[in-house]
């Protein structure tokens, strides 16, 4: 085994408008090639950078990922995707939720990672409160009682960034990546979608190995004969070394994002390995059988990759209600379209798009069949609208709401439907027109309305503090001194 230094995988996580996309997009732009930078952004969802630290010329791979949500499904799949992350907090904002959102999945990773201050350039900048912030918020930095290195960055000017590549290069040597070339190429699935003209195409990372063509690879219970390897570029290349990020075409099924890959020599081999190495089924959505007050929101989810299809069911996971199951009937890459219409149509659904369209004839048979179709392009929008659903579909519950409690004291007398009480407050308010339950040790008798209250014979329209007062009930059950009477009513939930 001839163990040597691969480049680190780096994924950049933070708050969605802090910086993280045209950090990647200057990163590209200043350490990618000209050659190389053509088709990078719509081919795959990983590039490599090159960048001189020591003076030498080292790579590295950044992941251009739908965020910290994706990151932490990988992660509960067991895809150790990401060697290193860069914890992105804006400048001029400091720490919010989703920082600390992004934060929590790398430390649940045991990532090592290092903080990038963004937008340094503009007017209301303060890194020093930045960093404040960021140790109130449990972010312990280096110089203010932590570890955790951090520099300051501007992604208009590029101020900063060729340190922070640097420390990503030092925190890479730190963690010793290592990897063995001679070896079959293993990693992972980062994404897949279905391409018109290649069919099911996937990009793939290795982390350790060589994949070469005429190989096969395997993911899961998918696999693909390896005929030719893309590059981040698109660039055809004939073999794939450790830390490169390539696609895959002409899979026989789409391999779940996160999936471990491995390469064979043989269709056999491949086919044998696809049949005994299957995975357990990327995690839905528990589907359970209506129940006495339990309500099922039929979904589908379409989405433009399965890594964000991951993020959706992720992030869905959360979305909890005691009465509310959702449940997953459909999904699938690539636009809207009539069967998905008709799926949502049978089950009284709704249909999801994330970061796609709807074809003609979808549009067409939603018009027909009135299906809703949200699409969004921010998981946690699509999150929101699914809540606002659950809340719809929740079937309406009557309960009980304890208003006050009154000790009765002494029975005078009334009619056959009415009755004068003397009584001492217990808690809570009773007033006029209350309904009030009438419990004798421990055991309700019946119900009655309270039609009068008398505080030192004077009318009042509620009883609310300690003392004792007269009062009126009307119904047809008579209460006894030593009863209590609870005051209650029934609200719709």
């Amino acid at each position: 085994m001839a163990l040597a230094p691969r480049p680190p995988v780096v994924a950049v996580m933070g708050h969605i408008d802090h910086g993280k996309s045209s950090l990647l997009d200057y990163i590209r732009a200043a350490n990618v090639t000209a050659g190389e930078a053509g088709g990078i952004t719509q081919h795959v969802s990983a590039y490599e950078a090159e960048h001189e630290h020591e003076g030498t010329k080292r790579r590295i791979t950044f992941l251009d990922t739908p965020g910290h949500e994706a990151f932490r499904a990988l992660r509960a799949r067991g895809a150790a995707v990401a060697d290193i992350a860069i914890l992105v907090i804006a400048a001029e904002e400091g720490v919010k939720p989703q920082t600390l959102e992004a934060f929590e999945a790398i430390t649940e990773a045991g990532t090592p990672f290092v903080v990038a201050f963004t937008k340094i350039d503009k007017n209301g900048a303060d890194i020093e409160r930045a960093k404040v912030s960021a140790l109130e918020n449990g972010i312990y930095l280096e110089g203010v009682g932590g570890s955790i290195p951090f520099v300051g960055v501007s992604s208009k000017t590029g101020e900063g960034v060729p340190e922070l590549l640097d420390l990503v290069l030092l925190t890479a040597d730190l963690a010793e990546l290592t990897a063995d070339s001679a070896l079959p190429a293993t990693g992972f699935v980062l994404e897949s979608s279905q391409d018109p003209k290649q069919g099911i195409a996937a990009t793939l990372i290795i982390k350790d190995g060589t994949l070469s063509t005429g190989q096969f690879v395997i993911a899961g219970d998918t696999f693909a004969p390896v005929r030719f390897i893309e590059d981040f570029a698109g660039n055809r290349i004939k073999e794939a070394l450790p830390a490169q990020p390539i696609r895959i075409s002409n899979w026989n099924a789409l391999p779940p994002a996160g999936t471990p890959f491995v390469a064979a020599d043989s269709k056999k081999e491949a086919e044998k390995l696809a049949v005994l190495g299957r995975p357990e089924s990327i995690k839905n959505i528990p589907a359970q059988q209506n129940e006495s007050g339990i309500a099922t929101l039929p979904l589908v989810i379409k989405a433009d990759a399965s890594g964000s299809i991951l993020a959706i069911k992720h992030e869905l996971a959360k979305v909890e209600h005691e009465r509310v199951v959702i449940k997953i009937i459909q999904e699938g890459i690539g636009a809207v379209g009539e069967n998905d219409v008709k799926a949502a149509a049978a089950a009284g659904g709704f249909i999801v798009a994330f970061n796609v369209g709807t074809d003609a004839a979808g549009r067409d048979w939603a018009e027909r069949s009135k299906v809703s179709i949200d699409t969004f392009s921010i998981i946690y929008d699509l999150k929101e609208r699914i809540e606002e659903l659950v809340k719809e579909r929740a079937p309406r519950v009557t309960v009980e709401e304890i208003l006050g409690e009154a000790k009765v004291l002494k029975a005078f007398g009334g009619t056959s439907s009415k009755q004068v009480l003397g009584a001492r407050w217990i808690s809570g308010v009773l007033t006029v027109g209350n309904l009030v339950k009438v419990d004798r040790r421990g055991q309700p008798i019946g119900t009655s309305k309270l039609t009068n209250l008398q505080v030192a014979r004077a009318d009042v329209s509620e009883i609310k503090m300690e003392g004792e007062f007269g009062l009126q009930l009307e119904g047809r059950y008579e209460a006894a001194a030593g009863d209590t009477l609870i005051a209650f009513r029934m609200t719709e939930t």
